[in-house]
C-alpha cells in the first residue's frame, strides 16, 4: 500500500479581508495580512495493491468558523492528489467550481504558513512574508484571543449579499483595503498601538458593509480591557479575534470558547510512505 498525507494550517486574518475577492481585487486590487496557526486540515490518499485509490480529508476546526477551513482542506486535498506545487491555486479554482465566490487569502495562508502580506492584483497574488521581531510574535500569541461564538455561517452566502450591492459598498471596500495596506508596516515594526488602530478601522468598515456582520461581537464594545477586535473571515459569527491588555480577564468575561493557538511557520506539509 502507498499513502500520501498532507496537513495545511488554517489562518487568522488581521486586516484587509474582502479585498481579496472579485470583482474588487480585479478592478482595484486587494491587500490582506493573515497569520497561519497551529490547527490543521488533513488529507490522505492511499493506493492499495490492486491500484484502488481512496481519499479522506477533514479539519480540526469546523467549517463556517471564519478561519479559512475550506481553503485549507482543499489545499491539503489538492496536494495529496497533484503535489504541493500550485496546490493553493488549484484549491481556489476547485472552490470556484463548487460556487464559492470568496478570495484567495485562505489558500495562500494554508500553502505557505507564517505571517503574510498578500497583494491581490487581478488574478495574480504577490506574497510578502513578514518577519517581525520575536517579541511581537510572543505578544500576539498572548494578547490576541481567538474565541468561537458558536454561530456558523456560509462565507459564500455572505459574499453574495455584499457583491450584489457592489457600487453602494465600494467606498467601504476601499477603507477595508487601506487597513490591509497599513497593517504590514505595523506588524513589521512591532507597532502595537497602530496595529490595534488598523484592526479597529477594518472592523468599522465591515460594519458599514452590513451592520449584521459585526452584530455577534458587539458585547466586546463594553469591555474596557479590549483594545481591538474583528470577526474572522467574512464575520457574522464563527470565530472572533480580540486584542486585550488583560487577556486572562477577557477570557473570563466573554461567553465563548477560547481556542489556544500559536503561529504556524511551516504551511503545507506533505509526506508519503
Amino acid at each position: 500500500m502507498y499513502m500520501v498525507t498532507a496537513k495545511a494550517p488554517v489562518r487568522i486574518d488581521l486586516a484587509g479581508g474582502w479585498s481579496d475577492a472579485a470583482p474588487f481585487c480585479e478592478q482595484v486590487g486587494g491587500d490582506v495580512v493573515n497569520v497561519a496557526i497551529n490547527h490543521y486540515a488533513h488529507a490522505e490518499m492511499t493506493t492499495d495493491e490492486d491500484g484502488k485509490i481512496s481519499v479522506n480529508y477533514g479539519c480540526d476546526i469546523p467549517v463556517g468558523s471564519g478561519l479559512g477551513t475550506s481553503g485549507a482542506i482543499n489545499v491539503a486535498l489538492m496536494a495529496v492528489i497533484k503535489g504541493a506545487e500550485d496546490s493553493e491555486e488549484l484549491a481556489f479554482k476547485f472552490e470556484q467550481v463548487l460556487g464559492n465566490h470568496g478570495g484567495r487569502q485562505d489558500q495562500w495562508a494554508a500553502r505557505y504558513g507564517g505571517i503574510q502580506h498578500l497583494k491581490f492584483i487581478g488574478q495574480d497574488v504577490e506574497r510578502v512574508h513578514l518577519v517581525p521581531p520575536p517579541s511581537f510574535n510572543r505578544w500576539l500569541e498572548k494578547h490576541l484571543i481567538i474565541a468561537d461564538t458558536g454561530v456558523r455561517h456560509s462565507s459564500g452566502d455572505l459574499h453574495d449579499g455584499v457583491w450584489a450591492r457592489y457600487e453602494e459598498v465600494l467606498p467601504h471596500l476601499m477603507d477595508i483595503r487601506q487597513s490591509g495596506r497599513d497593517m504590514p508596516s505595523h506588524v513589521q515594526r512591532d507597532d502595537r498601538y497602530n496595529l490595534c488602530k488598523a484592526m479597529n478601522s477594518y472592523t468599522a468598515a465591515v460594519g458599514r458593509l452590513d451592520p449584521a456582520l459585526n452584530e455577534p461581537y458587539l458585547i466586546l464594545e463594553e469591555m474596557s480591557d479590549v483594545l481591538a477586535w474583528k470577526g474572522m473571515g467574512a464575520a457574522a459569527g464563527g470565530y472572533v479575534g480580540i486584542i486585550s491588555r488583560n487577556p486572562d480577564a477577557t477570557k473570563e468575561a466573554i461567553p465563548w470558547d477560547v481556542l489556544e493557538w500559536q503561529i504556524d511557520y511551516d504551511g503545507l506539509v506533505l509526506s508519503d510512505e
